[in-house]
């Protein structure tokens, strides 16, 4: 199915927006891999014409990350361990600033159910370009993940036991939603 005409919302109540962590370093085996919804956010998907005139912007409140799961460890996350990396990602690692995207370009593939979508991505005040694609489903569910590399916008991995256990670099950023 290809994308319909037209401009399309999404959001909490549509769609989700997560997060997925991944764990390294020597102590990795302590600590958990997370799945963290973003609970407030906005997307406008607007297309015209072909994948070209297609635009997509994106705003995400950092603050409104929560996190669902967290799998691995040597014990279940609590609901402390919960709260204390929630307070985490919003005083040392988002920092509270919004995040932002802006589509500068879309092409589509030879299969019309997928979009090639190029833009800025603004995370703490540092914008750079990334890449993904869009897939629609027949039942117009549409889905796209992206890989984040944190430091290209200047955020440092969280780490702990003097970085022994650290999150992993690259996270992986994906919407699942219906139009």
């Amino acid at each position: 199915m290809s994308l319909p005409l037209g401009t399309h919302q999404l959001g909490p109540d549509n769609a989700t927006l997560s997060i997925r962590t991944k764990r390294t370093g020597a102590a990795a085996k302590a600590g958990h891999d997370l799945l963290v919804h973003v609970t407030s956010w906005s997307a406008t998907l607007v297309a015209d014409e072909g994948p070209a005139q297609t635009s997509i912007e994106l705003v995400a409140d950092a603050t409104s990350l929560r996190v669902i799961e967290g799998t691995g460890g040597m014990q279940a996350l609590g609901e402390d361990d919960i709260t204390n990396i929630q307070q985490t990602i919003d005083d040392e690692v988002l920092k509270g600033r919004e995040i932002t995207f802006r589509s500068t370009g879309a092409r589509g593939r030879d299969d019309v159910s997928r979009i090639s979508v190029e833009g800025d991505l603004t995370i703490l005040d540092q914008t750079n370009p990334i890449a993904f694609e869009l897939a629609i489903a027949e039942n117009g569910a549409l889905s796209a993940t992206a890989v984040v590399t944190q430091t290209t916008w200047g955020m440092e991995p969280y780490s702990a036991l003097f970085g022994a256990l650290k999150v992993a670099d690259e996270v992986e950023v994906a919407v699942e939603g219906k139009l």
